[in-house]
């Protein structure tokens, strides 16, 4: 059909076809040059419909051309924008029995911005559209061609969609037309230099890191090109950033890319199509998966092409200066971890030890040291998995972790259990201590539990992002991997500064009350919190999964907590005790894998509310002149529903979005969700809650505090 389009193109450029006589109701013709209604503009852009050709023959195709004047710091798109934009859209209103055909895309510019590559169009541009005449139409008549185009006009700072509606009157008359004057001219060089089919072929292969093309046949039969670069028709298919190298050979060449996030994640499984730009023209290809082409290579190497090669911008150097500043943010980010909601429960858990130890230094010493080596060897792995994944191309974000609904079920069963432990239904590792001669006070292993204390620290804190956390990680994300290290395992050091200053100071533990029975009854107060964690993870998992699976997992803490009840009642009987507990335990694990079976048929995606987040939607409500709130949240964001309950769900907010008539999105990341992470990403935040505030004519949100209040919410909207 490409091919067709252009040999009818080519056809219009030599002659029209013959007149017919038809019944057509037409006006009559106004002048030669088409009586175009004249240019429309914007503050950015100026724009008109222009012909290629002075007239228009009875059943012949005519060409006419969008002509774009673009102010200069401004530009358009190509028909893939490449990592941001949205091309020119084009919506015709024509008369019956006449149509428009697709735009043919002249070759775009590499356009390169803070990291970002895209593909667009800066100053006079022409996009040409093959229009049909029907044979029936009169020649002494005009036809009225309307079209409302949509530019996306984007500069350094902001983007602005700016609609016009441009039209042309195109006279019909019989014979070969010449061409339009200079702006005809133009618009022929585009239609005869635009990329189009050329019988070439083309495999793709992906192997060790990097997408290889192999082209021969067409136009590089015998005559291999000294220059060449890829555009691809999708977005994701490559990395659009990174330089494009390549190999000359005596049937063709090979372009070796740095693929992009789609063959990263799902592999090569489809068809690579796009245009190959070279010295000696410009073809449309479709490269097929399949071993590489012989003879294209060993001919020498491609030389560099000044937007393809060696001008990507290369990656901000992270210096000293910059790994302390994002070190010293995430140990400030690490203290404040300690005073978010979802990092509550595991205080428990230490102030419980620090009772215990109090008057013992040498083993309060122990306990910190053991605790803040959890914390550290678990920030640790985390990161490293967090690394690894970002070296792979996936999409994934601080608290992942919660995103798996196994992971959710198994910590809602050691919550449980360690809540149980609180409150003296049962005892773990050593032997029962006497407090005062008489009464039982149960306690975790030594160092041990210590150690463990502080892993399941930053498995449940690690998703609430404190204020200055979210700097810190956000850093680490973009930082090399050594480096993003140490400012995790800063994080945390934070995380457990406090709890190891305590532990190592013998003048602080020496404040803390003597044992005694005021301890036991702490104890059960302090399981209490625990038990509000394993019902909220219960809650969180049930939300990620359905009712089912959500029931399994409570009959699982059930048959946990009468299997733990066994053991701690029939202390003295170790068979009896033994028994009923790994009875308990495995019905727990089996309702539990059960559960996880029926969370993964759950895990289907399920249809998004009508309020939920998209960059669509974003973008409509700003063209029609509405601003927008966005909330990317999470259910098992502890933070986020926090602010849900008291800011967002305030009568003043609800008010002040009707006022503005503002559209409120959620982007929900309890499930994960490529788009979301990488909107997170875009803004220097690698974990929920995030708040953004859009407004018209600002290419830019403005981004909200993380503990909001209705104030700045109101303020913000208005």
């Amino acid at each position: 059909m490409r091919l067709l389009k252009f040999l009818l193109l080519s056809l219009a450029l030599i002659s029209g076809a013959a007149s017919a006589p038809g019944a057509w109701a037409q006006t009559p013709a106004q002048s030669p040059s088409g009586g175009a209604s004249g240019a429309q503009k914007t503050e950015r852009i100026e724009a008109e419909l222009v012909p290629m050709s002075a007239w228009a023959a009875p059943g012949s195709t005519a060409v006419v051309a969008v002509r774009q004047q673009i102010k200069p710091g401004w530009h358009t798109y190509w028909r893939n924008p490449g990592d941001s934009g949205g091309p020119t859209t084009l919506d015709w209103t024509l008369p019956a029995h006449v149509t428009a055909g697709d735009i043919v895309w002249p070759l775009p510019q590499r356009q390169r911005l803070s990291g970002l590559t895209n593909y667009g169009y800066e100053g006079e541009v022409f996009l040409p559209v093959p229009i049909e005449v029907p044979a029936e139409a009169k020649p002494g008549t005009t036809i009225p061609l309307t079209v409302r185009a949509v530019f996306l006009v984007c500069s350094a700072e902001m983007c602005v969609p700016d609609p016009l509606t441009l039209r042309l009157d195109l006279p019909i008359k019989a014979g070969a037309a010449p061409l339009a004057g200079a702006t005809g001219r133009r618009i022929q060089t585009v239609v005869e230099t635009a990329p189009r089919p050329a019988g070439i072929t083309a495999h793709a292969t992906l192997q060790n890191g990097a997408l290889t093309l192999s082209l021969t046949g067409g136009p590089l039969n015998g005559i291999a090109p000294r220059q060449a670069s890829f555009f691809p028709f999708e977005g994701d298919v490559i990395d659009h950033a990174a330089a494009q190298f390549g190999q000359r050979g005596p049937n063709g060449l090979t372009l070796t890319l740095a693929p992009g996030r789609d063959l990263k994640t799902d592999g090569l499984t489809s068809p690579v199509s796009g245009v190959l730009s070279t010295d000696l023209g410009s073809w449309e290809i479709t490269a097929t998966p399949g071993p590489a082409l012989p003879g294209t290579t060993g001919a020498g190497a491609l030389e560099p092409t000044p937007d393809a090669f060696g001008q990507a911008e290369a990656p901000a150097k992270t210096g000293p200066l910059d790994l302390l500043k994002a070190a010293a943010f995430a140990l400030l980010g690490g203290l404040i971890l300690n005073l978010m909601p979802c990092v509550f429960p595991i205080l428990a858990m230490k102030a419980a030890a620090l009772t215990r130890s109090a008057h013992e230094p040498a083993e309060a010493r122990r306990d910190g040291v053991a605790f803040t080596i959890g914390v550290l060897v678990s920030f640790a792995v985390l990161a490293a998995v967090l690394l690894a994944l970002r070296a792979g191309g996936q999409a994934v974000g601080w608290g992942f972790q919660l995103q798996s609904p196994a992971v959710v079920a198994a910590l809602a069963l050691l919550m449980l259990a360690v809540a149980l432990n609180l409150s003296g239904v049962f005892e773990v590792g050593q032997r029962l201590q006497s407090i005062g001669g008489q009464s039982p006070l149960s306690r975790l292993p030594g160092g041990t539990g210590a150690f463990f204390t502080g892993v399941l620290a930053v498995v449940v804190a690690a998703p609430c992002t404190a204020p200055f956390m979210a700097f810190a990680l956000g850093a680490a994300l973009v930082m090399p991997a050594p480096m993003a290290m140490v400012v995790f395992l800063m994080l945390g050091l934070g995380l457990a500064l406090p709890y190891l200053a305590i532990s190592l100071s013998p003048g602080l533990l020496a404040r803390l009350p003597k044992p005694g029975r005021w301890m036991v009854l702490l104890q059960r107060w302090l399981a209490l919190p625990m038990y509000a964690a394993a019902a909220w993870l219960v809650w969180v998992f049930w939300r990620q999964t359905d009712l089912s699976p959500a029931l399994l997992l409570l009959a699982a803490c059930v048959a946990a907590a009468v299997g733990l009840a066994a053991v701690g009642m029939f202390a003295g009987r170790a068979r009896w005790a033994r028994g009923l507990g790994w009875g308990a335990i495995a019905v727990a694990v089996t309702l539990t894998g059960v559960s996880g079976h029926l969370a993964a048929r759950a895990n289907a995606p399920a249809e998004l509310p009508a309020d939920a987040w998209s960059e669509a939607k974003v973008q409509a409500a700003l063209a029609s002149g509405r601003p927008v709130l966005v909330n990317f949240t999470a259910d098992w964001c502890v933070s986020c529903k926090i602010n849900e309950r008291t800011a967002l769900s305030s009568p003043v907010t609800a008010r002040a979005l009707r006022e503005t008539n503002a559209l409120y999105l959620e982007g929900d990341w309890t499930r994960r969700d490529d788009a979301i992470t990488r909107e997170l990403e875009k803004h220097g935040r690698s974990g929920v809650p995030l708040y953004l505030v859009y407004r018209p004519g600002k290419a830019e949100p403005e981004v909200l505090p993380q503990l909001l209040t209705d104030g700045v919410v109101v303020e913000a909207l208005k």
